[in-house]
């Protein structure tokens, strides 16, 4: 399998000077590029084939909120995993609502980050199970009791691609996982989106756990 091409986005040389000894090409890893501040990522994506951001929320300039907003609106723009410190859940439940596609605190053991950038990179979701109880309380603008009729609108199989896609795999994970092919995870997918009226993996994700079909500590 081919290096997974890192884009490193922090304004603080030692964060990504550590980030490169971590992300070294024998563990199938090359940092292509890399960005002092979020003003700079759009133009290096223009000079650079990135399949993964690993971006840093707090920035002079232009933030990491900021960045995946502009990322949004880009066609085809690669997935971006935040790093942050412990008490960013405000600005983590935004990152979740602006199309990042996971978390991970900045002093999380090597094995972990190496692991969030390849999930990522291949398209899942990773969310620091640190965290992640206390960012979805964030996230969610309008808590609401599980309703009965929401869980029956599923198949068995809807709902276990569902509980899937809420622990971060990619669909090609789920189609091993379940055994079928990937483009019938697609099709389960799309259904599970028009059925409950999510937009997108983001709120599968906060979804699945109102639901209590995942928690915090499971991913």
């Amino acid at each position: 399998m081919s290096a997974r091409r890192v884009l490193l986005v922090d304004d603080q040389d030692l964060v990504r000077s550590g980030l490169r000894r971590i992300l070294r090409p024998r563990d199938g890893f090359e940092v292509v590029a890399e960005c002092v501040d979020g003003d700079q990522v759009l133009a290096t994506l223009d000079e650079h084939e990135v399949d993964v951001l690993v971006l840093d929320l707090r920035m002079k300039r232009v933030s990491g909120i900021e960045v995946l907003g502009l990322l949004a609106a880009r066609d085809q723009a690669p997935p971006a995993l935040v790093l942050t410190t412990f008490d960013d859940d405000e600005l983590l439940s935004a990152a979740l609502r602006a199309g990042a596609a996971g978390f991970l605190l900045k002093d999380s053991p090597a094995e972990d980050l190496i692991r969030a950038v390849e999930v990522v990179a291949a398209g899942g979701y990773w969310l620091d199970p640190l965290v992640t109880g206390r960012v979805l309380a964030t996230y969610r603008e309008a808590p609401r009791a599980a309703t009965r009729s929401e869980a029956e609108l599923l198949t068995t199989r809807e709902r276990e691609v569902l509980v899937a896609l809420a622990r971060g795999r990619t669909n090609s994970e789920i189609a091993a996982e379940l055994v079928i092919s990937e483009l019938t995870v697609k099709s389960h997918v799309g259904r599970i989106f028009a059925k409950l009226g999510l937009r997108d993996r983001s709120a599968v994700i906060v979804w699945a756990y109102d639901h209590g079909l995942v928690r915090p500590r499971s991913m």
